[in-house]
């Protein structure tokens, strides 16, 4: 019972004050995790085996879970305040409001007619290069930001709260952090990364249908299903090809397509079906995940409720 309550008050809070206005844990944490990586990385990477260099990776990200995790949860099983503890670490690994506020600055940017702010503010939340991007191609770009990043600092952070209490979505939110860092399949991070990329695989692979599924229900449902069953598989990425269908097919948009990464031209295949995103979409792909959120509170209400009073 009191699990989906705090999940409420966690979602309200972020609602009504978003991320930290100074200091982020997350942020705090990004830069433990360069200094890891400094200490780890070795001097010659050409001069070390595959299993090294994923050994040294996997001795990185245990040093940097393991310890945080079990803090969170210490905190979460205190006595008499656990609770308050609960709720400040879910409210602190929610990234809805900050996604949401994210998204609506690129939009605001295209709709004053400012094609520049636009692509600045949208190269905050993507990692392509957004410097000559058209404003189609900004609103796909920020439509497909949405979606995707609904899925990870959204549904699958509620998915392992729900599964592990605080605990479990203070751990992915560090795993997903350090794939982010680390997850690259780059010269760098190929092997280096390589367990912190699996992990976060792992952990996204049930959160990431059920995000799929909540989009398909919330938009053109039969659009977003023959979408995720036709062009998930296409993706590059096993967990955001499913999420990234069903959210185009169901938004009744076409993502995907070429983009520039790091200098290089990379052709995407084509997701969705429908119009090419513009500024009006990048509210639809908002709306969809906020509704999607307060549908999973909604269930998670309905049944542990019931559950609390059975039990108790």
């Amino acid at each position: 019972m009191f699990t989906s309550v705090f999940l409420l008050l966690a979602v309200l809070i972020d609602k009504l004050f978003g991320e930290p206005p100074r200091f982020h844990p997350l942020v705090g944490f990004g830069r433990l995790v360069r200094w890891v990586e400094a200490k780890l990385y070795p001097a010659d990477p050409q001069g070390e085996s595959v299993k090294r260099m994923r050994l040294r990776g996997a001795i990185g990200l245990a040093l940097l879970l393991v310890p945080l995790t079990l803090l969170a949860a210490l905190f979460d099983w205190l006595p008499y305040i656990g609770w308050f503890y609960t709720i400040l670490l879910l409210y602190l690994t929610l990234g809805a409001k900050s996604l949401d506020q994210h998204a609506a600055a690129v939009r605001e940017a295209l709709q004053a007619g400012d094609l520049l702010l636009a692509r600045q503010r949208v190269g905050m939340i993507v990692s392509r290069d957004t410097s000559r991007l058209s404003e189609q191609d900004v609103a796909r770009a920020t439509v497909e930001s949405v979606l995707e990043n609904g899925s990870d600092a959204v549904f699958a952070t509620v998915f392992w709260y729900l599964v592990l209490g605080a605990p479990g979505a203070v751990l992915y939110r560090l795993v997903n952090t350090m794939d982010a860092m680390w997850g690259y399949k780059n010269q760098r991070y190929l092997h280096f990364g390589w367990a912190a990329a699996r992990l976060d695989d792992v952990m996204n692979y049930i959160p990431a249908r059920l995000t799929a599924l909540t989009y398909a229900l919330l938009g053109k449902r039969q659009d977003a299903l023959r979408c995720w069953r036709e062009q998930a598989p296409t993706w590059y990425s096993p967990n955001a090809g499913p999420v990234m269908a069903a959210g185009a097919g169901s938004l009744g948009v076409e993502l995907g397509g070429a983009a520039v990464y790091h200098g290089s031209l990379k052709e995407r295949p084509q997701l969705g079906l429908g119009h090419v995103p513009e500024a009006a979409d990048i509210l639809r792909a908002q709306r969809l995940v906020s509704r999607g959120l307060w549908l999973w509170v909604v269930l998670a209400l309905a049944i542990g409720l019931p559950l609390g009073y059975f039990y108790a």
